[in-house]
């Protein structure tokens, strides 16, 4: 488990990563509330084509590689660049496709977790 400090660090840098390559719909799942949770926070956000979903997850772990000196534990769905899940430990990312992230609708699943919107940048 990582500090207050680090991963408060590591999530700044991944939305730092994310808008990099103009990722939208940013949503924040803070689940330190919710007993038994494989994480503390659910990063959600999505890119308009497989080409993005790979860019903002190449520039998601080179920001947080580069300044917070975390490398993701694993990364999973980069093939078919659909739903890439990057699991930091206490953050997990999830970069969608937008029907993908329609379809199976996260930030629902944690509806008693608080959400924060990250507004886009344009």
């Amino acid at each position: 488990m990582q500090t207050t400090q680090s991963t408060n660090l590591l999530l700044e840098k991944v939305i730092e990563g994310i808008q990099e390559k103009k990722g939208k719909g940013i949503v924040i799942a803070d689940l330190t509330t919710i007993e038994d949770c494989i994480c503390r926070y659910l990063v959600i956000c999505e890119g308009n084509s497989p080409n993005q979903v790979s860019a903002i997850t190449s520039s998601v772990k080179d920001y947080v590689k580069k300044k917070a000196y975390i490398r993701p534990l694993s990364i999973d769905g980069s093939k078919n660049a659909q739903w890439v899940a990057m699991d930091y430990g206490d953050v997990v990312v999830h970069v969608f496709l937008p029907e993908i992230r329609e379809y199976y609708q996260l930030e629902s699943l944690w509806n008693d977790a608080k959400l924060t919107k990250i507004p886009d940048i344009v």
